[in-house]
């Protein structure tokens, strides 16, 4: 299999994925990525997930989780943290 991932710095990664996420129909107010690192070959991306004050899932958690993953699915498929 070819590797043709594009090498890429986290601040224009950040950038990238955040612009999706706003552009995600499912996106809600105050979504973003805020971090990202690579694991192996995948991209994983890092935010607030909208926990209640116990710590548990609110429905926010689950639509950022969804959005987080897609951003993964994808991003991973065309670069690789430089």
């Amino acid at each position: 299999m070819v590797n043709n991932r594009q090498p890429i710095d986290k601040v224009s990664l950040l950038a990238k994925a955040n612009q999706l996420i706003q552009a995600h129909q499912d996106y809600q107010e105050g979504m973003q990525a805020s971090d990202v690192e690579q694991k192996a070959d995948v991209l994983v991306f890092k935010g607030d997930y909208f926990l209640d004050e116990n710590g548990l899932p609110t429905p926010r958690t689950t639509v950022v989780f969804n959005i987080f993953k897609q951003l993964a699915t994808q991003l991973s498929k065309e670069y690789h943290l430089d």
